[in-house]
């Protein structure tokens, strides 16, 4: 359905996510993988879904200049928010036990940003998704980490894997948005385009 709709746009998707990659081939769409690295930083005066947008629209910057009349450049971003702060991917095994160990039997927001760029716009689209882990013991946290390796995730975990069967009590909002994309906000922001 979306497919034909996007007939005639060459859809660029500039993230290395093998989640948000499945989830445009689960839409049906017809897209390309073009990466450009990018420092992750942002003014620390940003607060939630400022964060996330903010990292969404940087990831979209390096390619602006090259974007041709039919090109529609998707980037994203994805940050677990607890405690008024902002916890990205982690950068070794103690940060993220460190996280976990803080997300461990609280409430935290995951909040994913999704840019849709043209040559001539750009629109933002944000999800928040409560979330609220049971008091984990610190041999599951370790057994996460040693098996799982999730430096590549917000947060350090993902909802998908062994310590979102075991640990996680509830959801409140989209289940695909804590694996780090807001598919049915997606959906309808691109099917105008």
């Amino acid at each position: 359905m979306l497919k034909s709709g996007l007939k005639g746009k060459n859809l660029i998707l500039a993230s290395a996510s093998p989640r948000r990659k499945f989830f445009l081939e689960e839409l049906g769409l017809d897209f390309e993988v073009r990466l450009k690295p990018i420092e992750e930083d942002f003014p620390s005066e940003l607060k939630g879904h400022e964060i996330s947008d903010y990292l969404a629209v940087s990831k979209a910057r390096p390619f602006l200049k090259e974007l041709g009349s039919r090109d529609v450049l998707i980037t994203a971003d994805t940050i677990v928010w607890c405690d008024n702060k902002a916890l990205n991917k982690p950068e070794n095994k103690d940060h993220a036990k460190e996280m976990l160990t803080k997300l461990s039997g609280i409430e935290h927001e995951v909040i994913s940003s999704v840019a849709i760029t043209t040559a001539r716009a750009q629109e933002i689209v944000n999800e928040t998704t409560r979330v609220k882990f049971k008091v984990l013991q610190p041999e599951e946290i370790d057994f996460y980490i040693e098996n799982y390796k999730p430096f590549d995730k917000a947060g350090s975990y993902g909802i998908q894997e062994w310590i979102g069967y075991i640990g996680i009590e509830w959801i409140h909002g989209s289940y695909f948005n804590v694996m780090g994309f807001p598919v049915q906000k997606f959906y309808e922001s691109i099917r105008k385009f």
